[in-house]
């Protein structure tokens, strides 16, 4: 299993992260991918991925912090991509309307440049969308990706079908083992299997079972049985399947 998102860089793994990674290890979980969301924190997880072997990272700004985007930090990304090998992909980008920290007008903006960036230097996108769908897609179909996963995905299938015609992924947390996540639970049935991964997005959205505890990278399990139950197969041929998927989109190949 690859743990393909989660924020290791949190205050909240600040006591205990070797122990956390320790764990996921245990629980079968072979790679993890660190999430930044922010300047400082993808300088963070690049610290945190160049000390564990098998975690790796991404580089990006996320749309609650799309104000503090300044002249200069798309290539100010590009050099930390250079900095390390554990680098592989830009994210966490997108779009926010629920929340909205930033300007809708800024995170287009800022979402636009880093999306082009990731095409530009040859590295996938890891997308966040809520509430934001209709922009997404126009934004995506302007600049065409090589390639990129929409996170924690919530939408209903009818809204992002469009995402799987154009060859990307998407990728589901412990939300879709809440009882009343039916709509992602029917947009995981037609979903192709060859275009799911799985995360956790920890320390937050623990899954059902350890619902009210911080979550880590070892209960993404529980996000691989439920794919499996839903999509009538065997737990091993999902856990095959979506490792594979990872790893060809972050190019873990070693």
């Amino acid at each position: 299993m690859i743990d393909t998102h989660c924020h290791l860089a949190d205050i909240k793994f600040e006591k205990d992260l070797p122990a956390v990674i320790a764990r996921a290890k245990e629980a079968g979980v072979e790679r993890m991918i660190t999430i930044a969301d922010s300047m400082d924190e993808a300088e963070a997880c690049i610290a945190i991925a160049d000390t564990f072997a098998d975690v790796f990272c991404t580089v990006g700004v996320h749309p609650h912090n799309a104000k503090d985007w300044k002249p200069g930090d798309a290539e100010r990304l590009k050099e930390m991509v250079m900095q390390s090998k554990k680098v592989r992909a830009i994210g966490e980008i997108g779009l926010d309307y629920h929340y909205n920290h930033s300007p809708k007008s800024v995170q287009r903006g800022v979402f636009l440049e880093e999306l082009t960036l990731s095409r530009e230097i040859g590295l996938p996108a890891v997308v966040h969308c809520r509430e934001a769908i209709k922009d997404i897609e126009t934004i995506v179909r302007e600049v065409e990706p090589l390639q990129m996963v929409l996170h924690c995905c919530t939408e209903k299938w009818e809204d992002i079908a469009w995402l799987i015609e154009l060859g990307h992924s998407l990728s589901f947390t412990g939300i879709a083992t809440y009882p009343d996540a039916k709509v992602i639970r029917r947009t995981i049935e037609q979903t192709p299997l060859t275009q799911i991964m799985i995360e956790t997005d920890s320390p937050y959205l623990a899954p059902a079972v350890h619902r009210g505890k911080r979550n880590e990278p070892a209960f993404v399990a529980e996000v691989l049985r439920l794919v499996a139950k839903l999509k009538g197969v065997s737990v091993e041929e999902v856990e095959e399947v979506t490792t594979r998927n990872a790893v060809e989109f972050f190019g873990l190949m070693r």
